[in-house]
C-alpha cells in the first residue's frame, strides 16, 4: 500500500497526518492500530508521537482521530488538533472551522502569528470535567483539588480534570521537574495500579510569574513529551483556580519543545480554553507499507524553511527560561 504522509508538529509534539478527508482512503481500527505501532517506532524511517486521521465528518468541517505511537487512540490532543486546523485551513480555504473530536465539536481559528514566520492557530479545548469519575479516578469523593493522594505520594498535591482526555497536574519547583520524581510517579498510575485504572497524564507545572508557566508532561501512551497540547491548557486552567494566574487573559505557556498562549475561559454554563500555538510541517512522505507491516520511505520532502524557523522561536523561548530559571 502507498500512503503519502505529512509530517507535522504542535509545540514539537509531532505526528504522521493522514488525509482520508480529500482522499478515498479508509482504514479499520485494526489498520489505525497497526499503523501507529508500526509507522511512529523512533527506531523507524519516519516516528511520531502518534498519528492524526483527518476524516470527512457528517456534523463539523473535518474529523480527526488520535492515536498514540503504543498504538491506543487519544480522546483529544490539542498540538494535533492545531496541526488539523492548518490543514483543514489550506484545503477548504476557511479560516474558522468546526472539527469533530471523539468527545466534541470543537471551533478552530487561523489567528495571529505566536512568533514571526510561525503559522499560528487557536483551537477549543472542551468538555472539562472535575469529577473523579470522569478520568477515571478512583477516590472516596467526588473532587481532587490541590490535594495529596497518600498512595501515590504524600507530598506533592494533585489536581485531577478530564479535558476530556484525563490530567493529573501538580505545582512543584524547579527542583522537583529536575529530578526523577515525576516519571516514577507516572509510570505507576500508567501501568496497573488502583488509583488511575485508565492511566493519566501528568505534569509538573511551575509558576514563573504572573501570566507565565512552565509545563512539563508525561503523556498517556507516550511517556515525556516536548509537550502536550491538552496538558498545557490543563494547568492553565488549574493556575486560573488557584489565583495565580486570571482567567479571560492570555497565559505564556513554555514547555521543552518551545511556547503556547492559553486563554480561560468561564461562564454560567461553560468552561473551556483556547490553546493557541503553531501548527508547522516537517515534510510529506512517499511510503510503501508492505503486508508484513513494515514499510520504506520512497521520498520525502522537507519543509526546510518552516523547520529553520520554528528553531528559531524555539531557541528564543529556551533562552528565556535559561534567563529566568
Amino acid at each position: 500500500m502507498l500512503l503519502d504522509i505529512l509530517k507535522c508538529h504542535g509545540s514539537s509534539n509531532d505526528f504522521l497526518l493522514i488525509d482520508e478527508l480529500t482522499t478515498d482512503l479508509s482504514f479499520s481500527e485494526t489498520e489505525r492500530s497497526e499503523l501507529a505501532l508500526t509507522l511512529c517506532k523512533r527506531d523507524g524511517e519516519l516516528g511520531a508521537d502518534g498519528i492524526l486521521f483527518v476524516m470527512k465528518s457528517d456534523t463539523a468541517d473535518a474529523r480527526m482521530r488520535v492515536f498514540n505511537s503504543d498504538g491506543t487512540e487519544a480522546s483529544m490532543c490539542g498540538n494535533g488538533l492545531r496541526c488539523v486546523a492548518r490543514f483543514v485551513y489550506e484545503k477548504l480555504n476557511i479560516e474558522q472551522m468546526v472539527i469533530e473530536t471523539m468527545k466534541a465539536n470543537l471551533a478552530a481559528a487561523k489567528t495571529a502569528d505566536i512568533y514571526e514566520g510561525i503559522p499560528t492557530f487557536s483551537v477549543e479545548i472542551s468538555p472539562i470535567s472535575f469529577k473523579a469519575s470522569d478520568l477515571p479516578l478512583s477516590i472516596d469523593k467526588d473532587t481532587l483539588r490541590n490535594e495529596t493522594l497518600p498512595t501515590l505520594s504524600e507530598t506533592i498535591a494533585f489536581t485531577a480534570l478530564a479535558v476530556p482526555n484525563p490530567h493529573a497536574i501538580a505545582l512543584v519547583d524547579w527542583s522537583e521537574i529536575d529530578s526523577n520524581l515525576q516519571e516514577e510517579l507516572a509510570s505507576q498510575v500508567n501501568g496497573p495500579n488502583d488509583l488511575f485504572p485508565d492511566g493519566v497524564n501528568m505534569s509538573f507545572v511551575k509558576q514563573l510569574k504572573a501570566g507565565e508557566i512552565f509545563v512539563r508532561t508525561y503523556e498517556r501512551g507516550v511517556g515525556f513529551t516536548n509537550a502536550c497540547g491538552t496538558a498545557m491548557s490543563a494547568s492553565s486552567l488549574v493556575t486560573c483556580e488557584l489565583g495565580l494566574n486570571q482567567s479571560e487573559t492570555p497565559i505564556s505557556v513554555y514547555n521543552n519543545g518551545g511556547k503556547v498562549q492559553c486563554v480561560v475561559h468561564n461562564n454560567q454554563s461553560k468552561t473551556w480554553i483556547d490553546l493557541i500555538g503553531n501548527g508547522s510541517y516537517i515534510y510529506q512522505a512517499s511510503v510503501d507499507i508492505k503486508k508484513d507491516s513494515s514499510y520504506h520511505v520512497l521520498e520525502k520532502q522537507p519543509y526546510t524553511n518552516e523547520i529553520i524557523k520554528y528553531a528559531e522561536f524555539q531557541q528564543h523561548a529556551q533562552n528565556y527560561l535559561k534567563s529566568i530559571k
